[in-house]
């Protein structure tokens, strides 16, 4: 019965881990550890893109963090060193 208990326990925690990948954590009053704790890589067409957060490295966080909000309210990590991803980076800092 206590192995069942056990295994059940991992489980749970193996789903809630698989599940935070590429997403950004709830940000506090002093942000002082890195928002993303994986990141997204795969293309994301520009018209589900609302908005782009882009987070320099600091004493903070040793990453460059590139923070995306979707159209339907999702924020995103994205991967910086992706092509596409790099490409909307030279955007924004050439505005």
């Amino acid at each position: 019965m206590m192995g069942k208990a056990v295994a059940a326990v991992l489980t749970l925690l193996l789903i809630s881990a698989v599940g935070t990948k590429g997403k950004a954590l709830p940000r506090s009053a002093t942000e002082l550890r890195c928002q993303c704790i994986g990141t997204h890589s795969k293309f994301i067409h520009p018209k589900f893109i609302h908005n782009v957060n882009l987070i320099p490295s600091g004493p903070h966080c040793k990453n460059v963090e590139v923070i995306a909000t979707l159209t339907d309210g999702r924020e995103v990590c994205l991967e910086p060193t992706a092509p596409w991803v790099k490409l909307i980076i030279k955007a924004i800092l050439d505005k």
